[in-house]
C-alpha cells in the first residue's frame, strides 16, 4: 500500500516540516470535524492553497494528502447520511448497515495509521507513495 524512497533530490528542513504537515493537518481536521466528512478534505484543500507556491516535495505531499481525503470522502459521506437517516427517521438499522460502518470504519483506520507513519517518514526525509495515489499525485503534480 505504501511505498518509500528517497526523492530525486535532499529537500530542506522547512520542505521537510511543510511535506509532514499537509498529513498533519488531516489528523487534526478528524479531531474538530469527526462527524463531517467534508471537513478534512477542506482543511487538507486549505493547507495546500497557502502551499501552492511552495517546492515541488511539498506541493507533492499536499496533492498526495488532499487524494487520500478525496478518495475517503464518499464512502464517509454515505455512512454519514445513512447513520443520521436512521437516527432521525422510522429506518431500523440493518446488517447492511452495520457492515457498511465496518467498512469504513476499517478504510478510515487504515487511512489513518498510513497518514500518521507518511507524516513521520516525510518529516524524516523519507518519500512516501502510496498505492494508486501516489501515481495519480505524479499526474496531477508537475515539476515548474
Amino acid at each position: 500500500m505504501i511505498a518509500t524512497s528517497n526523492f530525486h533530490y535532499q529537500p530542506d528542513e522547512h520542505e521537510l516540516e511543510k511535506a509532514s504537515n499537509s498529513y498533519v493537518m488531516s489528523l487534526i481536521a478528524i479531531m474538530g470535524g469527526l462527524p463531517l466528512p467534508i471537513i478534512n478534505l477542506i482543511a487538507t484543500f486549505i493547507f495546500y492553497l497557502g502551499n501552492l507556491k511552495g517546492t515541488y516535495f511539498v506541493r507533492w505531499h499536499c496533492i498526495q494528502a488532499l487524494l487520500s481525503q478525496l478518495f475517503l470522502l464518499p464512502f464517509n459521506s454515505v455512512g454519514f447520511w445513512w447513520t443520521i437517516s436512521i437516527i432521525f427517521t422510522p429506518e431500523n438499522m440493518t446488517n447492511n448497515y452495520i457492515a457498511y460502518i465496518i467498512t469504513i470504519f476499517v478504510f478510515n483506520l487504515t487511512e489513518f495509521i498510513g497518514t500518521i507513519y507518511t507524516a513521520i517518514a516525510t518529516r524524516n526525509g523519507k518519500h512516501v507513495e502510496w498505492w494508486v495515489i501516489g501515481g495519480l499525485t505524479h499526474i496531477i503534480c508537475k515539476n515548474k
